[in-house]
């Protein structure tokens, strides 16, 4: 009897050893998991915790322009796509719509601005989802580059003033206009940032510029776009 006590004890005792023994690999396995887990979600924040302001805008452009060259932009529509080349001595503007390219801004926006013979204007939605794109992306203004020589041609991208009365005319960063009027609209010179042109697609401008609108000047049916960076 008092052996089997010993053999029980002996046996309790192995138990307790192997269950501590499995605690402490548990343990030294997690930590190590944590810590991983940590510094991916620490990265991602770092990544999408850039918001733009009147600022830190400039700065960020100015070297965003350095590092990302693209000056062609595809805007896609339902009657067919309008190819952009933008103006290397307009480095903001140019570098804001490669930036709003690639953060897909422009998806699911429309051309919610029509004058027959005069521009189409884009990049706005009051959708939900634009409107959160806004709000991740920040809230801020362009200064006009308006002295080195673009005009305002017809097929000429240009940014339109914000909706805030500015005696600075600085530019609504979200939205551009191309110029459908023949031979050009020069009025708008010396007002507003010219900072590319059309270099495919011109009948596809003069076909939303021929849409119905209402007594707002926005398309009857709507003409939402997407674009993407070509080569």
């Amino acid at each position: 009897m008092k052996s089997l006590k010993i053999v029980l004890g002996l046996f309790l005792l192995i138990l307790i050893a192997c269950k501590e023994k499995s605690q402490k690999k548990i343990t030294t396995v997690n930590v190590p998991q944590n810590k991983q887990l940590k510094k991916e979600s620490t990265a991602a924040e770092e990544e999408n915790g850039l918001y733009l302001n009147d600022k830190n805008a400039i700065p960020f452009f100015h070297e965003y322009a350095q590092k990302n060259k693209e000056n062609k932009v595809r805007i896609i529509t339902m009657y067919g796509n309008i190819d952009l080349l933008l103006y290397e001595d307009t480095p903001y503007h140019r570098a804001n719509f490669i930036y709003l390219t690639k953060k897909k801004y422009f998806d699911g926006t429309m051309f919610h601005r029509v004058v027959p013979n005069f521009i189409i204007q884009g990049g706005n939605s009051d959708s939900r989802k634009s409107m959160r794109k806004r709000q991740e992306i920040g809230r801020y203004l362009l200064p006009p580059d308006t002295k080195k020589g673009h005009k305002h041609h017809r097929g000429v991208l240009s940014m339109p003033s914000s909706e805030i009365d500015n005696p600075h005319k600085l530019a609504s960063p979200y939205e551009f206009f191309i110029v459908q009027q023949t031979p050009g609209a020069y009025h708008l010179d010396g007002n507003y940032t010219a900072f590319g042109e059309v270099i495919n697609g011109m009948e596809v401008v003069d076909k939303i510029n021929r849409l119905e609108i209402d007594n707002r000047e926005m398309p009857i049916n709507n003409t939402y776009i997407k674009t993407e960076i070509i080569k």
